[in-house]
């Protein structure tokens, strides 16, 4: 392990177990998404309100962003499963990590830590703000790397450079809108669609968003137990 990650997670780590309360209030901050994705949706549709109406090109760039920060969660996914696998810090006994109070030893068994698809999609959709405005993206940015990524060291769910590696590919993702004619490739559907049926449009961009502030909870939810269903109507065929 590299010395930074090793020293900032044993820095983190020695206020674990000092105050039930800190600890109770870092794993609710971690575990709530109205919190987390909550928060930056509604940046989102502030942003879509407030600088959307004034330059329609604005539009234009919001929903790359959310289009972009899906394709980063789903690259994220892909790079974690393909690269060679890294135990999560709360699983790896050569930290001897002190788990925080009310802390679940059994998180994320077997899930491998770099890199961060909570960084990847939060700072995609955080520097998409940054592109439409400084003073929101900057606010964004910040509650991504405080609020959403540092409790989740904290937590020994990541390491810093699980989160580093995480920041950097959807920071990278979302500077693809900086393209203008490859922006305007990707999101002409959904502009068309906008235009020429608002209410449906709208009502879509609902779901979206919903499901990236519940880090896609539900389709999640859905598609494990679909997986199941079929597991089992196989093991009766068979």
């Amino acid at each position: 392990m590299n010395p930074f990650d090793l020293h900032t997670i044993h820095f983190l780590n020695s206020f674990a177990q000092r105050s039930w309360v800190f600890d109770s209030l870092i794993g609710q901050l971690e575990s709530t998404d109205l919190l987390k994705g909550g928060v930056i949706m509604a940046l989102f549709w502030w942003a879509w309100i407030r600088y959307g109406n004034a330059h329609p090109e604005n539009k234009e760039k919001l929903l790359f962003g959310l289009i972009s920060g899906v394709f980063a969660t789903f690259l994220a996914r892909v790079l974690a499963l393909m690269l060679p696998f890294r135990v999560r810090p709360l699983h790896n006994l050569q930290l001897n990590f002190r788990l925080p109070y009310g802390s679940d030893p059994n998180t994320l068994v077997g899930w491998s830590s770099f890199p961060s698809d909570h960084a990847a999609l939060f700072f995609c959709l955080a520097v998409s703000l940054w592109i439409v405005s400084r003073r929101l993206g900057c606010f964004a940015l910040w509650y991504t790397l405080l609020v959403i990524c540092l409790p989740r060291i904290y937590l020994g769910f990541h390491y810093p450079t699980d989160i580093i590696g995480g920041a950097l590919l959807g920071t990278g993702v979302a500077f693809l809108s900086k393209a203008t004619r490859f922006r305007r490739i990707v999101t002409l559907p959904a502009l068309y669609w906008l235009d020429e049926h608002p209410a449906s449009c709208y009502s879509f961009l609902f779901l979206c968003t919903f499901e990236i502030a519940e880090l896609f909870g539900s389709l999640r939810h859905i598609g494990l137990s679909g997986y199941h269903d079929v597991e089992r109507v196989l093991q009766a065929i068979r």
